[in-house]
C-alpha cells in the first residue's frame, strides 16, 4: 500500500517540495478558506429605477457577504448598502402592470403596491396569514393573490377582497359519514323507536339542519381529500383557474447518523429515500368561477401514453401491461386575454412530454406537441419530471406559444400556432438556448446561447417571430447578463477560465464597450500565473470527438505521469472557457502541473453543453461510454504527450468518484491509482429523481443497475485506491462506502484505504477537511505513480 504522507513530500514556509520539483502553490494554500482569493460579486440584480446595480460582496472579509451597490452614473464607487437602505429596497419578485408604472410585491408576508413615478410604497394588506404570488389581472385595477391554498381578488379602487376559489382540506361531511352495518342500523332504529326523548332530539336536529341549509348561500366548495394543492394559477380575466391535485409517497427515508452533534449524543439526520421508492401522482383541474364547478381533466387519452419503454424488450419473460402511464402536469399557462390555456404534461418515467391545449369550458384536452425520448427528457429549458421546470408561455398575439425542445438534438427555442398547428424553430443549429424572455415592447427575444462555441456563453437579441440573432456581448468566456428594467443596460457577471467573476456594465448595443466595475482578486491570488488550460478534442473509440481541458507541464519538470480528473454531477460541463465551479480542483491541477504531471479534465458522455445525444449517452449504462471516454483520453495522452502507461491516475467526486471506482475496478490495467471522493457505489441506493431517469427503476430494469454499480465489480481492483467520504452526507450516504468497504474486505483486497470526515456532508465546508483530503490525493499520486 502507498506509504504515509510525510514520506512523499515536505511542506516548508508555505511551499511544497516533492521529488526536486517546486511550486508557488501548496495544498494548504489552495484549500484554505476561499476568501484568500479575493472577493467577487454574487447575486447581481438591478434596482427598480435602473439607477443602481446591487450585488453581494465582501471586501471587508466578514464572515458572510454584505449587500453593495454601484450607481451607473458614478460607476467608480462601490457603496455598501446600509441596513435602513436595504429595508427600503423593492424585491425583485412581484408583478408590474402593463406600463411598468406600478408594481405589486410581497414583503414579510404582506401585500404592497409601489408607484414608480412617486417612488412611494403602500401596504395594501396585512393579514394574519402569509400572502404570496400576486399578479395584476387584465383589468389592472384588480390583482389576484394566493393565501392558505386559495386565490383571492383585491380591488385597488375599493380595497375590497373577494375569494375566488374555495378549496378545503379534508373531506366533506357527506364523505365523512360512515356507512353503518345492517346490524348497527337495526340497533339504531330500535333505539329511536323505543325512547321518545332520543326520537324527539333526532327530529329536532334534522329540522335545524334542514333550516340552515334552506337559508344558507349556495357556496361551492372543493375538498382536497388528503391531497396537496399545487400549481394554482388564475386566468387574467379571472374566469378560470388551473391547479394540480398531488399525492406523494416518498417511501422509507434513510437515517444518517451524526456522531459529532453538539449534544454529545449520536443524532440521526433524516435523509432521502432510495430510487424506486417514490409514488407521485397528479391530477389536473380546471376551476370555473362563473359556473362554480371543477372539472378534473382526463389525461389518459394522450397520444402514446400507453407505449411501453424500449428496455422492456430485454425482459421477454416478464408480463408488461400496455396501460396509461402516470403523468405530472405543470402549471396551466393562460393566454393574455384569458381565452386559451395550455399545459405541459410529463410522464413519470420522463420519456414523454406533451403540450396540451385545454378547452376551458369542457375540460377536454388536445395534444398539440409531443416530444418523446427512449432515454429521458431533459436539457436547458426542458427540465426534469420531478423538478417541474420548463420554459413555456404565450406570445402577445394570443395565438402562439413558445417552448424549448431537443427535437433537433439541441435545446432550441420554438413557437407554435395553437390554431393552425404550425411549429417554427427560431434558433435552428447545433447549440443551446438558455433563459429566453420577451422584451418590454414585445417585439424581441433576449436569451443566452452557446452559439459561438459550446464553451462560451453570450447574450443575444432576436425578433419575436424569428430572424437574425444579434450578439450583444463579446468577451470570450461566460457572460451572465442581467438586463436593466428599462432594457437600456446590461449588467454582466463575466469570467474567463483563469479569472473569477467580475462585474461589467454595458449599454444595450452590440457595438458598445463593456466597462469593468469590480477588481476583486487579492494580490496573493493574482501573483500566481494561473494557467489557461488548452481546450482540445480527442477521438473516442466510437468516433465521437470528446472535449477536454488539458494542462501540460514545462519540459524541465515533466515526470511523464498523468492524472485524469472526472467532474461530478453527471449533467455538468467543465471543459469550458469560464471560471469553473470546481475552482479548488482547477488550482490543484495547476499545482500538479507545476510538479510535472499532465492533467486532463474531460467532458465525458453525459456532460452538459453538447446536446441530447451526448447527454443520453449513459442511458442504462453508467460506467459505459462515460468511462471509455476517460480511457480514450488516456490513449490520447499516451500517443501525443509521452506519458508512461504505468503512471496514470484518476480522481473525482460524487459522479466523478463513481467513475473513479469503475475505472479502478474494470480498467485496472489503465489506471494505477485512483481517489474516489463522496462516490456512489451502488445506484440502487441513490435518489429517485436523478437515477430513475438514467437507469429506470431497479425492480423494473435490474440489468441497468447491475452493470452500472461499482460494488458488483470490486473484485477487479489492482491498483492503489483512496476512498474519501463525509459521514453526514445526506446526498450520497456514507452507507455507500461502508458497504463497499465490507465488499473489499470480503474479497481480500489490500491496496485501498478509506478517509472519513465526521463533520462533512456531500459538499465539504471546512478548509481543514479539504486540505486533509487533497493532501491524501497528492500523496497517493506521488507514491503510486512516481515511486513505483
Amino acid at each position: 500500500m502507498f506509504r504515509s504522507f510525510s514520506t512523499a513530500f515536505l511542506i516548508f514556509a508555505g511551499t511544497l517540495f516533492s521529488f526536486s520539483q517546486t511550486s508557488d502553490l501548496s495544498v494548504q494554500k489552495i484549500m484554505q478558506d476561499p476568501s484568500w482569493m479575493g472577493t467577487f460579486p454574487q447575486n447581481v440584480r438591478w434596482g427598480i429605477h435602473n439607477e443602481n446595480i446591487y450585488f453581494d460582496y465582501n471586501p471587508e472579509k466578514n464572515t458572510s457577504d454584505s449587500l453593495y451597490r454601484i450607481e451607473i452614473d458614478n460607476p467608480e464607487k462601490i457603496l455598501k448598502v446600509t441596513a435602513s437602505e436595504k429595508q427600503q429596497l423593492i424585491p425583485e419578485s412581484g408583478d408590474f402592470n402593463s406600463t411598468a408604472s406600478r408594481k405589486i410585491y410581497i414583503k414579510d408576508g404582506d401585500l404592497y403596491l409601489y408607484d414608480l413615478k412617486s417612488r412611494t410604497s403602500k401596504e395594501l394588506l396585512d393579514l394574519s396569514f402569509a400572502i404570496n404570488s400576486p399578479e395584476f389581472l387584465k383589468n389592472e385595477d384588480q390583482l389576484v393573490f394566493h393565501a392558505e391554498d386559495n386565490a383571492f381578488v383585491y380591488d385597488l379602487k375599493t380595497g375590497s377582497i373577494k375569494q375566488l376559489t374555495h378549496f378545503k382540506k379534508g373531506s366533506s361531511k357527506e364523505d365523512k359519514e360512515d356507512k353503518i352495518s345492517e346490524k348497527d342500523e337495526w340497533l339504531q332504529n330500535e333505539n329511536i323507536e323505543l325512547l321518545q326523548v332520543v326520537r324527539e332530539r333526532k327530529e329536532e336536529k334534522e329540522n335545524s339542519k334542514a333550516y340552515r341549509e334552506s337559508i344558507a348561500e349556495d357556496e361551492f366548495e372543493f375538498y382536497l381529500k388528503g391531497k396537496d394543492l399545487g400549481n394554482l394559477q388564475v386566468s387574467p380575466d379571472a374566469k378560470y383557474a388551473g391547479f394540480s391535485l398531488i399525492e406523494r409517497e416518498r417511501g422509507k427515508s434513510t437515517d444518517v447518523p451524526d456522531y459529532v452533534d453538539e449534544s454529545a449524543y449520536t443524532e440521526n439526520l433524516s435523509a432521502r429515500s432510495k430510487v424506486g421508492d417514490m409514488e407521485y401522482t397528479a391530477e389536473l383541474g380546471i376551476y370555473n368561477f362563473e359556473k362554480d364547478t371543477v372539472i378534473i381533466v382526463d389525461l389518459s387519452n394522450l397520444s402514446g401514453i400507453s407505449d411501453l419503454p424500449d428496455y422492456t424488450e430485454d425482459y421477454p419473460d416478464r408480463e408488461w401491461k400496455e396501460e396509461p402511464r402516470k403523468v405530472i402536469p405543470s402549471q396551466v399557462k393562460f393566454s393574455e386575454n384569458g381565452e386559451k390555456a395550455v399545459v405541459n404534461i410529463r410522464s413519470t418515467d420522463n420519456k414523454d412530454r406533451w403540450i396540451g391545449l385545454i378547452d376551458l369550458k369542457t375540460g377536454e384536452i388536445k395534444s398539440i406537441e409531443r416530444q418523446s425520448d427512449n432515454a429521458w427528457l431533459a436539457g436547458p429549458g426542458i427540465g426534469y419530471t420531478y423538478y417541474g421546470y420548463e420554459e413555456m408561455g404565450w406570445l402577445p398575439d394570443n395565438k402562439h406559444i413558445y417552448f424549448q425542445s431537443e427535437e433537433t438534438g439541441y435545446s432550441n427555442l420554438y413557437i407554435l400556432n395553437v390554431e393552425t398547428g404550425k411549429k417554427t424553430n427560431l434558433t435552428p443549429g447545433d447549440y443551446e438556448v438558455f433563459d429566453p424572455i420577451i422584451s418590454k415592447d414585445e417585439k424581441n427575444w433576449y436569451f443566452t446561447s452557446s452559439k459561438t462555441h459550446p464553451g462560451e456563453r453570450h447574450f443575444y437579441k432576436m425578433p419575436l417571430m424569428g430572424g437574425k440573432m444579434e450578439q450583444l456581448t463579446s468577451m470570450t468566456g461566460k457572460n451572465e447578463v442581467k438586463l436593466s428594467p428599462d432594457e437600456k443596460h446590461l449588467a454582466i457577471t463575466y469570467s474567463y477560465m483563469n479569472s473569477p467573476e467580475e462585474l461589467y456594465l454595458k449599454p444595450n448595443k452590440a457595438s458598445a464597450e463593456a466597462k469593468k466595475l469590480t477588481s476583486g482578486q487579492s494580490s496573493e491570488f493574482s501573483a500566481y500565473h494561473w494557467r489557461e488550460p488548452e481546450l482540445i478534442k480527442f477521438e473516442a473509440r466510437d468516433g465521437a470527438m470528446v472535449p477536454a481541458r488539458l494542462y501540460v507541464p514545462e519540459g524541465n519538470v515533466k515526470n511523464n505521469a498523468a492524472v485524469v480528473f472526472v467532474h461530478g454531477a453527471g449533467y455538468l460541463q467543465n471543459a469550458h472557457k469560464w471560471w469553473s465551479s470546481y475552482f479548488r480542483e482547477y488550482m490543484f491541477h495547476n499545482l500538479l502541473t507545476d510538479l510535472g504531471y499532465t492533467v486532463i479534465d474531460i467532458d465525458y458522455r453525459g456532460s452538459a453543453g453538447y446536446g441530447r445525444d451526448w447527454r443520453t449517452g449513459i442511458y442504462r449504462h453508467m460506467g459505459g461510454k462515460d468511462l471509455t471516454d476517460q480511457v480514450d483520453g488516456v490513449k490520447y495522452l499516451l500517443e501525443n504527450h509521452d506519458i508512461d502507461p504505468e503512471k496514470v491516475g484518476i480522481y473525482g467526486g460524487s459522479y466523478g468518484g463513481f467513475i473513479t471506482l469503475m475505472a479502478m475496478f474494470t480498467e485496472a490495467d489503465i489506471f494505477k491509482a485512483g481517489a474516489a471522493l463522496r462516490s456512489v457505489t451502488d445506484w440502487a441506493h441513490y435518489n429517485h429523481g436523478y437515477t430513475s431517469n438514467i437507469l429506470n427503476e431497479p425492480s423494473k430494469d435490474p440489468i441497468a443497475y447491475r452493470r452500472s454499480s461499482p460494488i458488483y465489480f470490486a473484485e477487479g481492483l489492482k491498483g492503489d485506491l483512496l476512498i474519501a467520504h463525509g459521514m453526514v452526507d445526506t446526498n450520497v450516504h456514507y452507507q455507500d462506502v461502508v458497504r463497499l468497504a465490507q465488499r473489499l474486505i470480503e474479497l481480500g483486497k489490500e491496496d485501498w484505504e478509506m478517509a472519513v470526515y465526521p463533520v462533512e456532508g456531500h459538499g465539504f465546508v471546512e478548509p481543514s477537511s479539504w486540505t486533509d483530503e487533497y493532501r491524501r490525493i497528492l500523496e497517493l499520486f506521488n507514491e503510486s505513480l512516481l515511486e513505483k
